[in-house]
């Protein structure tokens, strides 16, 4: 097999046609002999569509299959919908893992955390390097975003240079980390790229993202401004945030108090990489309740409205330790993810019970996006003048509207790829030239189910109409032995004229087995048929609403 017959190929398994759950392969060689590196290996999180499942992460069985022929996983940084399921999913991969420090040591502490999660070794990469992973050879490209440590990969192969940008944004003045390398990627351009995978995050949104330093400047005047308590909270991960809430607070003289364990972790290991390097130590959350209303500040977990952090238990009033009073303030330096809105606006009503002041980027600049604009987009076109250009990162109206962007930008090939869709990047024209396998697996408890287990599908209709559960004795004459027994859950107590439920499923139960053949009785299937029907359209015609019904039958 000669050079020429081999082909550059990309496989997304996740993150086309969503925001999250981020998975790319790229392959090289031949059809039936390609070499595979994986890049990113993130999960996203359930809405109430999901009842009862904690993460949805991408389906790796086509990896699987290829498995010996997987010369890597490289990750771009550290945040969970690039990083969040390789913890779950390497033992079904078990190769090499290259990560930055900032992003390998975030990893180690979550991983800490997960009782059973497997030892996985990162090989530490910095930006600037090349790594050979033979047919591949990878180039980490520094690149602002919301967490440091953040790189977009030069990827080489002899069909040609494919740029992965992961996710970017151009800010002069990150505050932690690095900017985004102008001069590389314009060398690039230079060299020739074969193809761009770039973000799409917001592209939808005219203009260019606001810096960190921006935001700093906010949140300095809003903690000196501020009369009593000042909590804020942002994602764990956003280091330049904490560092601009602890410059902010030392400023003013107030303290710095950390609540939460997500937020406790991602510190520890930026003072580990020294981008807490200047700033005096934080303090134990005991401290809080100890200082005067005027001199503290909290950093706290929950921007999300996650449950079971810290700001959701203080607007419950359930927090141990923090205690907020008319006069504080809360800041919330984040962006509510879309599907969060619910949880959000719960602990922002519970706050605004107990008289607390609410900030949030509705009010003032008290968050950026980690993600380009149109015009930072631009330049990046600019900069690497693609010959073909592969939209990520987005949804579905995302990716069109990058489509027609990288068109009008003068971009040869433009594919507009879904994940599951084998992308033929080099030789000859771009396209879609096949499918592999992709799909979803979804974290129920300590479980990982695929998405067609049915157990969803069973919870949306149990959660939509309750369940009936029938215990029926028959003896050997086919008579029944005793009443039977019968647990009604997520029923109504009375139908649409005020019938009793409860009668309704009696009456449905007795009227079935008396209309039943005494030959057919003593066949426990066709009782337990006959009486799920029977009360299934009982309720029905008296709720109008058909509930799961289950029969047990049981001969004596």
């Amino acid at each position: 097999m000669t050079r020429e017959d081999s082909e550059f190929v990309f496989a997304p398994l996740g993150g086309l046609g969503e925001i999250g759950m981020n998975a790319a392969l790229y392959g090289f060689g031949p059809t039936r002999g390609r070499k595979w590196l994986m890049v990113d290996c993130g999960l996203a999180f359930p809405g109430p569509d999901l009842p009862g499942i904690d993460l949805i992460m991408p389906d790796l069985s086509f990896v699987e299959k290829i498995g010996r022929d997987l010369v890597g996983l490289v990750i771009t940084h550290a945040h969970e919908d690039h990083i969040g399921a390789v913890a779950s999913l390497w033992p079904r991969l078990r190769c090499k893992v290259y990560a930055t420090k900032f992003s390998a040591g975030l990893f180690e502490m979550r991983r800490l955390g997960e009782p059973g999660a497997p030892n996985v070794t990162i090989v530490p990469v910095r930006a600037g390097e090349t790594i050979d992973l033979a047919p591949f050879h990878v180039e980490f490209i520094a690149v602002a975003h919301s967490i440091p440590d953040s790189c977009a990969l030069a990827i080489r192969t002899p069909a040609g240079l494919v740029v992965h940008t992961g996710d970017w944004k151009i800010d002069p003045e990150p505050r932690v980390g690095s900017c985004t390398d102008a001069a590389r990627l314009r060398a690039l351009g230079d060299e020739g790229v074969t193809a761009l995978i770039c973000d799409s995050t917001n592209i939808l949104r005219e203009g260019e993202s606001f810096s960190e330093s921006d935001v700093a400047k906010t949140l300095r005047h809003l903690v000196a401004d501020a009369q009593g308590r000042v909590v804020v909270t942002t994602f764990s991960s956003n280091i330049a945030r904490i560092r601009a809430v602890a410059e902010a607070a030392q400023a003013c003289g107030r303290t710095v108090v950390v609540a939460g364990r997500a937020m406790d972790r991602a510190i520890q290991v930026a003072r580990e990489c020294g981008y807490l390097d200047g700033l005096p130590g934080f303090h134990a959350l005991d401290l809080f309740p100890t200082l005067p209303r005027d001199k503290v500040v909290a950093i706290a977990t929950g921007s999300q409205g996650e449950p079971r952090a810290a700001l959701a238990r203080v607007a419950d009033e359930e927090h141990p330790i923090i205690k907020l009073a008319p006069g504080d303030r809360v800041i919330f330096s984040s962006r509510t993810i879309p599907g969060n809105e619910r949880n959000v606006n719960h602990v922002i009503n519970g706050l605004c019970d107990q008289g607390v002041e609410i900030v949030t980027d509705r009010d003032h600049l008290v968050h950026c996006s980690g993600h380009p604009r149109r015009g930072e987009v631009t330049l990046l076109y600019d900069w690497v003048r693609p010959r073909s250009a592969v939209p990520a990162h987005g949804e579905a109206h995302h990716l069109s509207e990058h489509a027609a962007f990288a068109k009008a930008r003068g971009v040869a090939h433009v594919v507009g790829a879904r994940n599951g869709d084998l992308v033929l990047l080099a030789p000859g024209a771009p396209s879609v030239i096949g499918k592999v396998p992709a799909g979803r697996l979804y974290k129920d408890g300590d479980a990982l189910i695929s998405a067609d287990d049915g157990a969803v599908r069973e919870r949306l209709q149990l959660g939509f109409a309750g369940i009936v559960s029938i215990a029926l004795a028959i003896d050997k004459s086919g008579e029944l032995c005793g009443d039977p027994d019968v647990l009604l859950s997520g029923l109504p107590k009375r139908g649409r004229s005020g019938e009793d439920i409860g009668d309704v499923v009696d009456e449905a139960i007795f009227s079935a087995f008396d209309n039943l053949p005494r030959q057919k009785r003593r066949d426990p299937d066709a009782t337990s048929t006959a009486v799920e029907r029977a009360v299934r359209a009982a309720v029905n015609s008296v709720w109008g609403k058909k509930p799961r019904v289950h029969v047990l039958v049981v001969a004596v």
